[in-house]
């Protein structure tokens, strides 16, 4: 079974530009989405990403934390391209960048459109309570915060987020 354990991190600084290893730009959209999940009519998130000349679905577990339920398949490009444009409820944007830091993989997704303006840091872990390096351009945690899963920024983007959302404020709701 699909599981994937995952930090989530706003950042403090610029120190993982020089970092970067290589990056991609994506779009997505999501064929369930958070207010169908927010309304308590979907258990998981069903995700169709663009990247590249690839195309994934994507399906995730709807529970807040750092372990959830996930499981991706690749499918044909002009398919994933349908969906996104015929199908989902709206896309988001974004660059990901990969840096390898002490043998840990950091994906850092700089949003656009909406939610430019909002970075955040994920590293995959093994386990819930794997260590994991804590470089200084490493910020708060918001693995906790809903609001900063991207299923949620389609539907509330960070535009309209107040200060203290957007600082990692504010408790879990969307």
């Amino acid at each position: 079974m699909g599981v994937e354990i995952e930090r989530k991190f706003l950042l403090a600084g610029d120190g993982w530009r020089n970092l970067v290893e290589r990056s991609e730009r994506m779009a997505q959209g999501y064929l369930v989405s958070g207010a169908a999940i927010a309304a308590g009519h979907a258990k998981c998130s069903v995700r169709v990403r663009l990247s590249g000349d690839k195309g994934w679905l994507n399906i995730k577990s709807a529970t807040l934390g750092v372990e959830r339920h996930e499981f991706e398949y690749p499918v044909p490009y002009a398919d994933a391209e349908h969906l996104l444009h015929e199908l989902s409820d709206g896309v988001l944007e974004k660059i990901r960048h990969h840096v390898m830091l002490d043998g840990a993989h950091f994906e850092i997704d700089e949003f656009l459109g909406d939610n430019a303006g909002l970075i955040v840091a994920e590293v995959e872990l093994p386990s819930a309570d794997a260590p994991y390096p804590k470089p200084s351009w490493l910020g708060t945690e918001v693995s906790e915060q809903s609001r900063y899963y991207n299923v949620n920024l389609v539907d509330r983007p960070f535009a309209q987020w107040s200060a203290a959302e957007r600082e990692g404020k504010g408790g879990t709701a969307c």
